[in-house]
């Protein structure tokens, strides 16, 4: 048996679904956690590309489940989209299952989303969290105040006006929603459409861990955005942990035997909130540039800046990280030096290295302590292609440094390395990957 988490360890945007993807060629489920419409994982096939914003990416294997699981919030209409788009790709290759546990979505959380966001932005235009748009942190607080609509319940016509009525009664001050009637008869035929996909996953992954069968559970966002321990308010609205991960799926923490952690050898973030390692404007503008750094979702260009320790080691803890997958190596090659930065000043001399402040308002007095690291060469396709052939091994010395040197700051072994945005340019570095404990609890004691 095997059940492999992965999390996002930065801001977001690390490119987590080509990892899962590329983890998923050895699991039977793969089930995406949390979140909804707001994440966008980015996967370049041979025959296409494609962006997934509420399926697993179990869809695109053949003989793999992909499961949007009990604690996303998925909207009906888009995912119908999704579906679509998939077909006329012929990238649907695997089994689509939507839990009857998730929650709705809905067009008037989308309406609502961009009129809170609006409010916060008037009455301060730095408290504006730079939201997706896509309804997430309506659709949840429904979810946790129990107005929601759970996809099991689509079906369940006097359930369904029940809720509306009361969504309606509660939300009769958010300006511009849709009419009631058109938005039941929307709900009504994409629930019939999409009848045939939902199910109760319960049974399904109870008897994958009876057969021994593996499961990968699929986060989106990043732990750094988890609605407690993230940069709030600048976060989502859900659990993007790995614990947040098994209760996204429930299935027991027991059953876990890897947790693999997803960071860029450098760090970006989009919307509002605390960015202490951003790059100098030239900087940043290289990293946009060569790094294709824009948003899937939201097309906004990230902001960009260098990989952060001190996040990174925090991330480990509160994950159990026993492995750590490192992207986008190839964006930094050419480069005469990499900066790292392994600690934060206080303005009163406090060092902070393994955990961020909890109030926002103390970042404003930190400062990044870095350490610039030996860059290595530019990935040329000829080298690619060595690394395709030979494995690891043929890494540039210098990588393996860096790579050795967050090893060795983390506590992580770094097990996957990515090395380009195609799903066949990811290599797994140790012979061991999925066999590590998680970092001892004693390491980060003070």
């Amino acid at each position: 048996m095997t059940v492999r988490i992965v999390i996002g360890a930065q801001y977001g945007d690390e490119a987590k679904g080509k990892i899962t993807d590329y983890l998923a060629a050895d699991a039977r489920y793969v089930v995406r956690t949390g979140g909804g419409p707001n994440a966008g994982h980015s996967i370049r096939l041979t025959q296409a590309s494609v962006v997934l914003h509420q399926l697993s990416v179990g869809v695109l294997r053949r003989g793999v489940t992909g499961i949007s699981g009990p604690g996303m919030v998925v909207q009906p209409m888009r995912v119908l989209d999704e579906m679509r788009e998939l077909e006329e790709k012929k990238l649907l290759l695997g089994e689509l299952v939507i839990s009857d546990r998730a929650h709705v979505l809905l067009p008037i959380h989308e309406v609502e989303d961009a009129w809170e966001d609006a409010l916060r932005a008037r009455q301060d235009p730095a408290r504006g969290i730079g939201t997706t748009g896509r309804g997430i942190g309506p659709a949840y607080a429904d979810r946790y105040g129990r107005w929601g609509i759970r996809y099991g319940e689509l079906s369940h016509l006097d359930t369904l006006r029940a809720r509306l009525d009361m969504l309606y009664e509660r939300k009769r001050l958010v300006p511009g929603l849709p009419p009631r009637a058109e938005l039941e008869s929307s709900l009504l035929d994409a629930g019939e459409r999409l009848s045939p996909y939902i199910r109760d996953v319960d049974p399904m992954l109870f008897g994958a861990l009876e057969r021994g069968e593996p499961i990968l559970l699929e986060g989106a966002q990043s732990a750094l955005l988890d609605i407690d321990f993230g940069t709030y308010p600048f976060v989502t609205s859900s659990h993007p942990t790995s614990a947040g991960a098994l209760v996204g799926a429930g299935l027991p923490p027991q059953c876990v035997t890897e947790v693999i952690g997803v960071a860029k050898a450098y760090a970006t973030r989009v919307g509002a909130g605390p960015f202490l390692t951003r790059a100098e404007a030239e900087e940043e503008a290289y990293l946009q540039r060569v790094g294709g750094e824009r948003g899937a979702t939201t097309g906004r260009a990230r902001a960009c800046g260098w990989l952060d320790l001190v996040l990174l080691r925090y991330v480990a803890r509160l994950n159990g990280l026993t492995s750590l997958a490192i992207t986008k190596v190839d964006v930094l090659g050419g480069l005469e030096s990499v900066p790292v930065c392994t600690a934060y000043v206080g303005s009163d001399g406090t060092r902070w290295t393994d955990r961020p402040p909890t109030a926002i308002d103390d970042y404003a007095g930190l400062t990044p302590v870095y350490e610039r690291r030996p860059g290595w060469p530019e990935f040329h396709p000829r080298l690619a292609e060595r690394i395709r052939r030979e494995g690891a091994r043929a890494l540039p010395a210098e990588l393996q440094e860096f790579l050795a040197f967050v090893e060795k700051e983390t506590g992580v072994s770094v097990d996957y390395v990515s090395y380009g945005a195609h799903r066949d340019e990811t290599v797994r570095r140790t012979s061991r990957a999925g066999h590590r404990r998680p970092t001892p609890i004693s390491r980060w004691a003070k």
